[in-house]
């Protein structure tokens, strides 16, 4: 099982909050589950303390959370057991790990997109008037929450309405609003701005002094070593080691997932701005949102030939309507693109697409891929009629272009021929990067491309976008992780409330000047 480092009785709080003695609220023993072609889970042991704020660590697919689906009544384990607060169960339903005092936040949403976020929030659960909805009473009740806390939702919007950060938001209070003793956050961080996260990490360091358990699923290594007492890394569906957080850093944690040395930091070598021609100008471009209200405002950009021009802001700041402007799905109010010195303004998708214009976009589930078909026809879906022989599919040459590109990217799938949905998180991401840059694009508007990937993952993608521009093409990289934007962009945009408000040279760019522009401040002359 690789390397035990720790005991139950040596979890030190990385907070400061000393705990004399600590007390097991779960121990998962040998748990096995096995899909078709694949074990996820081999034999995993897992055990974590009252009170303490476990990390579950490992590449994609590595099992992670799979193991937690077992534990909150997702999926039945094919062996092993579970003991939770001292007594052994069986969970059939999300229901009974809940009545357990079991909580989940997903990676993917479990929101009903046209209702708003408060019935979502009380969705299956009875206030104090029962069989009635209380709904003054959650409503303070939920009002607290998210004063307490800092996740601000409008709780009156429909879910549909809502961006992916806004959707997380809502997901963390559904969790929050139920008394649980063990909370279960898959990559909760992944659409939050760097304040956003402290404070959540905050609130998470309350529920701990509180006496909550927290496993908490993450792919950011330096938040795993922030927040949590304890590490697990699962490699390959195994318990590799559990770690004492204090005791290690982020190069052991890279090795111990991948079972090799990591690069940490990848940077795009400093290209001068005024090389290169222009491939994509935004000119005073104006947009609005789903709910009719303007959510771009005279944009101006220019993105250059090999470059990566990367655009910062808090979720929610038009970022996902530029996206749309630029792919052609979303219409522009007033303004014009210019895309390789021709206006492209009222072009559609398809000739903006066969022009040289691919997208990784924001929300990989519901415009990113289709979930029904499967792997192969997921990476033909922009070309499909490449792949046609006398007016029918070549299904011969379909498999073999989708197994050169599982190869090529590390899509791990038991067979080309599986649904798309089966994949985790991050291979599906993996497989639209396969399928938007084979198609050899000139321009790649990429939004949050390595959010959800493991370490390696994000290694390879952010090597695939410098490489990319160097090869002389133009990368709109559109992303909340500002380490990524400061170390991949030759030009960094700020962005807030549909309007660029600082544009700086990567040299001259700072996190401070970043965040301040980001929250909607001026900068000191």
């Amino acid at each position: 099982m690789g390397v035990e480092l720790t005991s139950n009785l040596d979890s030190g709080n990385k907070t400061g909050n000393n705990k004399t003695e600590s007390k097991k609220i779960l121990e998962m023993r040998g748990i096995t589950k096995i899909f078709p072609g694949v074990i996820a889970n081999d034999g995993v042991d897992l055990e974590v303390n009252v009170g303490e704020i476990h990390g579950l660590l490992g590449e994609n697919g590595a099992g992670k959370t799979t193991l937690m689906s077992i534990l909150y009544g997702l999926y039945r384990p094919d062996g092993g057991e579970i003991i939770f607060d001292r007594e052994k169960v069986e969970f059939h339903s999300p229901g009974d790990a809940i009545r357990a005092g079991i909580g989940m936040v997903h990676q993917h949403f479990m929101l009903v997109s046209k209702m708003t976020a408060l019935n979502n929030i009380l969705l299956g659960y009875r206030t104090p008037k029962d069989p009635l909805m209380d709904y003054e009473w959650a409503r303070k009740r939920i009002e607290k929450l998210s004063k307490t806390y800092g996740i601000e939702v409008d709780f009156d919007e429909q879910i549909i309405n809502m961006s992916v950060g806004e959707q997380q938001r809502v997901e963390i209070l559904k969790a929050l609003f139920r008394d649980v003793k063990l909370l279960i956050l898959d990559e909760p961080t992944s659409v939050l701005t760097p304040i956003e996260t402290e404070r959540l990490f905050k609130a998470l360091r309350r529920m701990s002094e509180e006496g909550l358990t927290v496993i908490f699923i993450t792919h950011k290594l330096r938040e795993a070593l922030e927040v949590t007492d304890r590490i697990t890394v699962l490699r390959r569906g195994k318990n590799v080691g559990t770690l004492i957080t204090k005791d290690t850093n982020e190069r052991d944690l890279a090795r111990l997932m991948v079972g090799r040395e990591v690069e940490m930091i990848i940077e795009k070598k400093r290209k001068e701005s005024k090389e290169g021609k222009a491939v994509l100008r935004i000119e005073a471009v104006h947009a609005r949102n789903d709910r009719g209200l303007p959510a771009l405002k005279g944009i101006n950009l220019i993105v250059k030939q090999g470059e990566i021009l990367g655009l910062a802001g808090v979720s929610g700041n038009g970022q996902k309507e530029l996206e749309e402007v630029i792919v052609g799905t979303r219409k522009i109010e007033k303004g014009r693109l210019i895309f390789n010195g021709e206006d492209i303004t009222d072009y559609g998708v398809a000739r903006r697409v066969a022009l040289g214009i691919s997208c990784i976009p924001e929300d990989r589930i519901e415009t990113g891929m289709a979930p029904s078909l499967t792997v192969e026809e997921n990476l033909i879906l922009r070309d499909y009629v490449k792949f046609t022989k006398n007016g029918f599919m070549d299904f011969e040459v379909i498999e073999k272009h989708a197994e050169k590109l599982i190869d090529e990217f590390g899509i791990r799938t038991p067979s080309p021929k599986v649904a798309a949905r089966t994949l985790s998180g991050g291979n599906i991401q993996r497989l639209i990067i396969a399928r938007e840059l084979s198609r050899n694009p000139l321009l790649l508007v990429a939004s949050q491309p390595t959010r959800g990937l493991d370490v390696a993952g994000i290694e390879y993608v952010r090597k695939r976008l410098i490489s990319f521009a160097e090869e002389g093409k133009a990368v709109l990289l559109i992303s909340e992780d500002l380490e990524e934007i400061m170390q991949l962009s030759d030009r960094i945009v700020v962005i807030y409330e549909g309007e660029i408000r600082g544009v700086f040279e990567r040299e001259e760019a700072d996190l401070e000047k970043i965040g301040i522009l980001m929250s909607g401040g001026a900068l000191e002359n």
